[in-house]
């Protein structure tokens, strides 16, 4: 691999890792959200393992970030974002893996209709 690919994989693994961070996800969770076992998220953070553009799609949307971002190629940042969001991913670590994915979906399902109404709610 050359130097700019190897230093781009890095930057996506630390984009991947921050943005499962603040989403306030465990590996474990993630994996289980992709059907992957818990070593290959690991993986996908540390560099040491390809993300395919399907993953990639899948995990931009898990955690709300970019593809773009998540690529480096967005000057977006997840410092900036609203304090609320780091206490609620706090809050959400906490909870029963069940009850996370249904809370994951109902969320999924808001985004979704607030699209579908051009954001007016």
């Amino acid at each position: 691999m050359t130097k700019l690919g190897s230093a781009n994989r890095t930057q996506i693994a630390e984009r991947l890792k921050e943005a499962r961070k603040l989403a306030g996800l465990s590996q474990g969770h993630v994996a289980r959200m992709l059907g992957l076992h818990r070593p290959s998220v690991t993986e996908m953070e540390a560099g040491k393992r390809r993300v395919s553009a399907d993953e990639l799609a899948r995990l931009a949307e898990i955690y709300d970030v970019s593809v773009a971002w998540v690529l480096g190629e967005a000057p977006e940042t997840l410092d900036a974002q609203d304090p609320r969001l780091e206490l609620a991913a706090r809050e959400l670590v906490k909870l029963k893996p069940d009850d996370l994915e249904h809370l994951l979906r109902l969320l999924a399902a808001l985004r979704s209709d607030s699209t579908a109404t051009g954001g007016n709610r």
